[in-house]
């Protein structure tokens, strides 16, 4: 089976046309993508090490805004609470530490958590959106292809 991590960068890939569709009308053409471990939760990591995988579309050397910086605020707003980092900024407000950023872009689907930051918000949180469902749907053809081939295996490795 796929790694997690390659399935996400799959998954990247596979929206990657929709995506630079959509920057037909975004504010600009730049983004950062963050990408959570599915199988880590806030309390068995440090949100670093949870990290599944980052990705630029752009070229973030020419960046004015720290974008890549952004998408980790919000993926870590998203990961700590279980949900898109919009309902704490809309809806639980209490919730909100001093140093989280006070954009949304995130997106969970499961305890698929993924966050964008380069473009419009929500832009940023569609584009989390595709990118989050394109894993859950990778990750279960991969389950079920190894189901099929391998009927008698009992753990997934």
């Amino acid at each position: 089976m796929k790694s997690h991590a390659e399935i996400a960068q799959d998954a990247i890939e596979l929206v990657k046309p929709a995506i630079e569709r959509l920057f037909e009308r975004t504010n600009r053409q730049e983004l950062h993508i963050v990408v959570m471990d599915p199988r880590v939760k806030p309390w068995e990591s440090s949100f670093s090490e949870a990290i599944l995988l980052e990705s630029s579309l752009g070229n973030p050397q020419q960046w004015t805004i720290p974008f890549d910086e952004f998408a980790r605020k919000k993926a870590k707003q998203a990961w700590r609470s279980s949900q898109a980092n919009i309902t704490n900024q809309t809806m639980h407000t209490a919730s909100l530490t001093e140093d989280d950023l006070l954009f949304y872009g995130s997106f969970v689907y499961g305890d698929v958590v993924v966050a964008c930051s380069g473009v419009e918000q929500w832009y940023d949180m569609l584009i989390s959106s595709w990118i989050a469902l394109a894993i859950e749907q990778l990750c279960m053809a991969e389950y079920q292809t190894n189901k099929i081939n391998n009927p008698t295996q009992t753990i997934r490795n």
